[in-house]
């Protein structure tokens, strides 16, 4: 691993202590905390966060979750261990990750809106947004 490039939560406290704030909210959501990792955990596999990917693995079968199912992931779209809810989320999530491309098209955000509430819709949004950004802080200066 190459050493970090820039120390960017501490040359940049105030930015960084808003996004740590944003996390910390959206640990209140209602949104349940393990689809939260679920999500930060493949927008980091899209992304190549290694730091990330570890963090959220461990917070997920801390959680309970099965090693079986975190396997699956990147495979959720042919996978028996996920509920029609978090494939929803899941593929928002790739959605969004992938925004440039995919453009946050009606066909995936329309069945999010049978498994989750409007106010879950757009903490999940937020969610997703800010992970993607984490990733990016860490991904591009070598955390």
């Amino acid at each position: 691993m190459t050493a970090l490039r820039q120390p960017y939560s501490e040359l940049s406290p105030n930015v960084y202590a808003g996004l740590v704030q944003a996390s910390m909210a959206l640990e209140k959501s209602s949104l349940e905390r393990p689809l939260l990792e679920l999500l930060y955990l493949r927008v980091s596999q899209i992304n190549g966060c290694a730091f990330c990917l570890e963090m959220h693995s461990k917070a997920l079968r801390k959680s309970g979750v099965d090693q079986v199912k975190l396997d699956a992931l990147a495979g959720w779209r042919v996978s028996h261990h996920f509920s029609d809810a978090e494939r929803a989320a899941l593929a928002w999530a790739e959605d969004l990750t992938h925004i440039a491309e995919n453009r946050a098209e009606d066909s995936v955000y329309q069945p999010l809106l049978s498994h989750f509430s409007a106010e879950q819709i757009s903490d999940m949004t937020f969610a997703i947004s800010l992970m993607n950004a984490f990733n990016r802080l860490a991904v591009s200066m070598r955390m």
